[in-house]
């Protein structure tokens, strides 16, 4: 997806936020996980520029902060299939769910949800 339609697709829902009262628990845990890793990485930065007087990244942060990878892709993976789900539910076609997810062919959208179902599975029987 083109940076223009990103943006567009980010002031379209945010105008939408007021209308909608769900709980929305998943997007908020990886919304505060991202600001935990944006405050990480400009902790290292901002130390790597001073002189040494604040404080540093300890390893173990930055340990924590690679903990947080596989959930959040986890997070992300159900909530990008839940969409897809209900833009299938709405009468989306796969070439108009390619389009909005920057992929090139309705054969490409449609193999994407699949290998996202297979991975979920998986993650819910323990295969992975």
């Amino acid at each position: 997806m083109a940076r223009d339609a990103q943006d567009e697709a980010r002031r379209r829902l945010s105008a939408r936020a007021g209308d909608w009262s769900v709980d929305g628990a998943p997007a908020r845990q990886l919304e505060q996980d991202a600001a935990w890793l944006g405050r990480l990485l400009a902790a290292a930065a901002d130390h790597q520029q001073s002189d040494g007087q604040r404080p540093d990244v300890a390893p173990g942060d930055i340990a924590a902060a690679l903990g947080l990878f596989e959930d959040m892709r986890l997070s992300l993976d159900r909530l990008e299939t839940q969409v897809v789900i209900e833009a299938r539910r709405r009468g989306m076609e796969w070439r108009e769910i390619a389009g909005h997810q920057g992929l090139n062919s309705s054969q490409a959208a449609s193999q994407r949800y699949q290998r996202l179902m297979t991975r979920l599975e998986e993650i819910r029987q323990g295969v992975r």
